[in-house]
């Protein structure tokens, strides 16, 4: 069956700026964009990572990586220390503040998501969901 361009596409893409545009405005008050944000979110997950497993999880060029890097740490979020495993690597880490500017992140963008799919019953929602992890998956 024919996707419908003029509906189930602009409609797919029209709620993905609309998103796009509320997490940019919940993260203001950190003065992060998406990707710093996602790179800070990243290695709360994971906990210590090389730049290039960074880059992999954020499935950006490793030196799109290392730009990010920088910033997380001019802005005092992240530290680069040597691997020990391998004193040739580094691993980049969280500091102290990037572990509360993470969990002040996750929070507001929570809050952010529920005032976004609150038009939608719980039932609508379980669907989207259901929906969305399909079409990753098949993505994948």
């Amino acid at each position: 069956m024919p996707v419908d361009d003029e509906g189930l596409l602009e409609a797919f893409f029209a709620v993905s700026r609309q998103l796009r545009h509320r997490t940019r405005e919940a993260l203001e008050p950190w003065e992060l964009t998406p990707s710093q944000a996602r790179a800070v979110s990243v290695l709360s997950r994971h906990g210590d990572l090389r730049p290039g497993t960074l880059a992999e999880h954020l499935r950006i060029a490793p030196r799109s990586a290392t730009e990010i890097v920088d910033d997380l740490q001019a802005a005092g979020l992240a530290e680069r220390h040597p691997d020990p495993a391998d004193r040739r690597a580094v691993l980049v880490m969280l500091t102290d503040e990037g572990i509360r500017i993470s969990r002040n992140i996750r929070n507001a963008r929570q809050a952010a998501g529920e005032r976004f799919f609150a038009a939608l019953s719980p039932d609508d929602r379980a669907e989207l969901g259901r929906l969305l992890r399909r079409l990753r998956e098949d993505a994948g």
